[in-house]
């Protein structure tokens, strides 16, 4: 069908359930709720990001946006060149082929995503071999625009991915998610696997490609630094569902969900002369085969109430483009990344701590 919408990619109501088999004939015993439920938009041009702890299921929803995942419930929108809005979780793999060129994926570890059998050339030009639409001629003249585009040697090209540093390597993940000249890039941890000085190198240039291909990035992070310097949107998930999403800006200074100001306060200074003081959540992330009744992060929670433990809370927006999934968003007294940067403990020369801030007096 062919609609107006503001969104390049929209997720609507997205689940993805693994089962669990246990015993010695493998019987069925329950379920991985790893995405229950997740409804999100990016639009054309936009980097959005997808923060949250380890296990809250943000590679698990990338990898069923481009289905490399099969949905369990849902749809994934997406809107083609020509206007025409698809629904990517109801199309079969044969009726999708078409359309893998559209969207692509950058993986987190440049080392085990390449082959190591398989020469530079050969991994670029892989996505063009497998859809079969382009001569050897072509294939090549396409493998070399795009090696040099990610600043890649192209007399390097016959080299194996051994011969590469990570840096090297993850040009090389980012030139093959290209080579098919994609609208929709998901970008999955693609930095927290290198050194620091090769991430920033990696970001400028996704930030490059981005403005020079109008490229539109799910952008899936754990290191919120590196989010607050590269998305203009960011959602954060907890245990499979999605708590808070805003503008970069606004959720940063300004978070309405006490999972976010939790995250807000782990965010490092950049002086190594102070102590960060996080705010520490106790225990661990929930079961995701047996989440919590009612708010999934209220066992954790310092403001939760009984209704927290009761009801699930609704997914509202409560200002314009600031939405979260709490029964007290926007009455509660969160502190954003300004405020927890002002509380560090300060080192002195020799003693350790000499002193706080006025806030832990």
């Amino acid at each position: 069908m062919t609609v107006q919408s503001e969104y390049l990619v929209e997720i609507r109501n997205l689940k993805k359930h693994f089962p669990l088999y246990r015993g010695v004939f493998g019987g069925k015993s329950g379920k991985v709720l790893a995405v229950d439920g997740v409804s999100f938009g990016i639009r054309e041009g936009e980097a959005f990001g997808l923060v949250g702890e380890s296990g809250s299921g943000k590679t698990t929803v990338g990898r069923t946006i481009i289905r490399a995942h099969e949905p369990t419930e849902g749809e994934i929108l997406f809107r083609t060149r020509e206007g025409e809005v698809l629904d990517f979780a109801a199309f079969s793999r044969k009726e999708l082929r078409p359309y893998r060129a559209h969207m692509q994926m950058i993986f987190q570890d440049p080392f085990s995503s390449l082959s190591p059998r398989m020469t530079v050339r050969d991994i670029i030009a892989e996505p063009l071999m497998v859809l079969n639409t382009m001569r050897t001629e072509a294939i090549d003249e396409r493998v070399r625009e795009v090696a040099l585009l990610c600043g890649l040697n192209v007399e390097h090209l016959r080299r194996y991915p051994h011969a590469f540093s990570g840096g090297q390597r993850q040009r090389i993940g980012i030139a093959r998610a290209l080579v098919l000249n994609p609208e929709f890039i998901v970008c999955d941890e693609p930095v927290s696997a290198l050194d620091v000085s090769i991430q920033a190198q990696i970001l400028n240039l996704l930030k490059d490609l981005q403005e020079q291909l109008h490229l539109t990035y799910l952008f899936i992070a754990h290191d919120l630094s590196v989010v607050e310097h590269f998305c203009d949107r960011v959602a954060v998930m907890y245990l499979g569902r999605l708590a808070e999403m805003a503008t970069t800006y606004d959720l940063f200074y300004h978070p309405i969900h006490p999972y976010t100001e939790a995250l807000m306060s782990a965010i490092p200074v950049a002086d190594p002369d102070t102590v960060m003081n996080p705010m520490i959540l106790q225990g661990e992330i929930p079961d995701p085969t047996n989440p919590p009744s009612g708010c999934a992060f209220h066992p954790r929670c310092r403001y939760a109430k009984a209704i927290c433990k009761e009801q699930r809370p609704e997914w509202l927006e409560h200002t314009p483009g600031h939405f979260a999934a709490c029964h007290f968003a926007g009455q509660l007294p969160l502190r954003g990344i300004k405020e927890f940067q002002e509380e560090v403990w300060v080192r002195a020369p020799e003693n350790g701590p000499a002193n706080a801030s006025a806030a832990d007096n």
